[in-house]
């Protein structure tokens, strides 16, 4: 469907109002227009609505089938993926899940464990038509000497693929150890990454975030925190990410994940943190999938109560930039997953109620990401901007997340990629023993 050549034109597209910013076109109620795209020498080289570009003769017609740009995953784990088979959770809890982790990276984690199991995860993605991704990494001693250099290597294997971010991770105690805490900013600082930190209710919890604030200032980093992945209501790390934002004059991006227990705390407390994350400029990603396998995970036979997930309606109403993303592919902390941000987002939307309306949602896994990660040319489809896009069957939203669109096509810089899928088989060696 999609020539193998410079120059194309294709036509009676339907394109999402949130993703192409500039688009003059009669949109409906889901967002969505017909439009005619030109494609010449990787770039995008116009946009316009359908039956209005000059040159018609020759365009390609894909009868109202929706394109959209490539997928931003901002916040994942392949440091992690894929060692369920040899590892997997033991009851299916949050501390089940650290348990195993630990455990497994402190007897398995070498650099080529690592790397083979990055490889995999990065060749999911891509062949989903993900262009951009955020990995956290452990950076427990002594795991921070081997994950830095492995992505490092990695992120130069995939330059022109996927575009590669990585942030540290390790739990806000570890930041206790100045001296280690400011050599681990420094490695981030080298490779061009972004700190971050576990937070949770310790009594110095303010003294330690004013820590990692003053690296991320020394060292010119942007911060990406995980907060408060319970149900217990007493955690409140959010709103003292925000304070700390705010008190410190932090003018770098902040990304904050899972914030679960928002969701079960009194609306006063609630209506204080949203607030003041709004008035220090942090963006939100919640982890659907990931925070609805652990959340309320019960092992006494009861059903699950709630979600998981985090007030992305209230956020997003406040102003504050929301994401959705991929988090744990099959380890402890999710059974599942193949960085596979469709499903993301169809599980998202059903999850969250992404829908009726629509909205701008469609920019939780694309333009937001993107703009928190700093891409210039990713998440949405502009005219001048890299032919960065995926094409699916789909012609509306109920189609589009109905099925798996197993067969959509992946276009990077104007030519359709192979979509081949990683076998499992290719990891079984690295389970064993």
């Amino acid at each position: 469907m999609i020539p193998d050549s410079a120059s194309y034109r294709l036509a009676n597209v339907r394109l999402h109002r949130s993703l192409t910013p500039g688009l003059s076109a009669a949109f409906d109620s889901d967002g969505f227009a017909l439009a005619d795209i030109a494609v010449a020498d990787g770039r995008i080289a116009g946009i316009a609505a359908h039956g209005k570009s000059k040159a018609q003769t020759g365009a390609i017609d894909l009868g109202g089938r929706i394109l959209l740009p490539c997928f931003v995953d901002c916040h994942t784990h392949i440091d992690k993926g894929h060692i369920w088979p040899r590892k997997p959770n033991p009851d299916g809890t949050f501390m089940g899940a650290l348990d195993a982790t630990g455990a497994d990276r402190a007897a398995r984690w070498s650099a080529e464990d690592v790397a083979r199991r990055m490889d995999f995860s990065l060749r999911c993605a891509y062949a989903h038509g993900t262009k951009a991704l955020r990995t956290h990494l452990d950076s427990v001693p002594p795991q921070e000497e081997i994950s830095w250099p492995v992505f490092a290597t990695m992120r130069e294997t995939w330059r022109g693929r996927i575009d590669l971010q990585a942030a540290c991770l390790l739990g806000i105690e570890g930041v206790r150890d100045k001296a280690w805490f400011e050599r681990l900013a420094k490695r981030v600082a080298a490779a061009k990454g972004v700190l971050g930190v576990v937070t949770y209710m310790v009594p110095d919890l303010e003294e330690l975030l004013d820590q990692v604030f003053a690296q991320a200032i020394k060292h010119g980093l942007d911060l990406d925190f995980h907060a408060d992945e319970t149900d217990d209501v007493a955690a409140i790390s959010l709103k003292k990410i925000a304070e700390a934002s705010l008190w410190n004059g932090f003018d770098g991006n902040i990304l904050v994940g899972h914030c679960c227990s928002l969701s079960r705390q009194p609306d006063l407390e609630v209506l204080d943190t949203l607030d003041k994350v709004a008035k220090a400029g942090l963006a939100v990603v919640s982890l659907p999938m990931c925070n609805l396998y652990l959340q309320d995970r019960r092992n006494d036979g009861t059903t699950p109560r709630w979600r998981g997930v985090t007030l992305l309606h209230e956020m997003k109403a406040r102003g504050i930039k929301v994401a959705v993303a991929s988090d744990n592919t099959r380890d402890p902390f999710y059974a599942y997953g193949d960085l596979d941000m469709l499903d993301v987002y169809r599980m998202a939307t059903r999850i969250l109620h992404l829908d009726h309306p629509v909205g701008d949602w469609p920019k939780a896994v694309a333009a937001t990401p993107a703009e928190v990660m700093r891409l210039d040319d990713a998440g949405t489809l502009t005219a001048g901007g890299s032919a960065d896009f995926i094409i699916f069957k789909g012609r509306s939203w109920t189609e589009l997340l109905s099925r798996p669109e197993s067969d959509r096509i992946v276009v990077r810089e104007g030519r359709a990629i192979e979509r081949k899928l990683p076998d499992y088989a290719e990891l079984d060696e690295l389970m064993v023993g």
